[in-house]
């Protein structure tokens, strides 16, 4: 198999899911995440605003902006992104993409990144969308990004190593029924 053939089988298991078990399963990986941030006392946070096929973690964002927690999110540029605070008004873009008005690049460390993906394979490195806007990006900034942890509505997992080198390799991989992490799934 390869990293195309994978990605859409996995998208395809994705689509099939049902809305109600996507609602719990988000609040799911919501509080974990939450539990996670509060306990190790992060206060710099790098996330995404979801599509509809990705962990909605709008309720993590509301509750993070209320303690005054730092929230970074992309706004595209070119072939990459680069890092905006979060902001109100979203507005949508280009392939769907939510993101808020444009404001100073942050190019301070960051605590965790909380990356959406599709699956992973042996390497524990992301298979996304394949436009490789968080490779190109973590390629230039990934230094400055203490942990990274991968969310998903499924756990989609290849036995073999179907990424590449450029691809980002996470620490976590959160599903709503597990959390795995680069030792144990290798």
């Amino acid at each position: 198999m390869d990293k195309n053939s994978f990605r859409k089988e996995c998208i395809e298991r994705l689509k099939a899911q049902n809305s109600v078990r996507n609602y719990y399963g988000d609040k799911i990986i919501s509080n974990i995440l939450y539990k996670y941030i509060k306990k190790n006392r992060l206060k710099v946070i790098m996330l995404y605003i979801p599509l509809k096929i990705e962990i909605n973690i709008y309720s993590l964002i509301k509750q993070l902006r209320m303690e005054k927690i730092t929230l970074l999110v992309p706004f595209m540029e070119g072939k990459s992104f680069r890092l905006v605070k979060y902001r109100l008004p979203i507005k949508i873009k280009k392939f769907g993409v939510k993101e808020p008005n444009i404001s100073s690049n942050f190019y301070k460390k960051i605590d965790l990144a909380i990356v959406p993906i599709i699956g992973t394979d042996s390497s524990f490195r992301r298979v996304g969308f394949g436009k490789g806007f968080y490779d190109r990006f973590f390629e230039k900034s990934g230094d400055k990004i203490d942990r990274v942890f991968f969310i998903g509505r499924r756990s989609c997992i290849c036995s073999k190593v179907i990424t590449d080198n450029y691809d980002v390799e996470g620490d976590y991989y959160i599903t709503p029924k597990k959390v795995l992490d680069k030792k144990h799934i290798k």
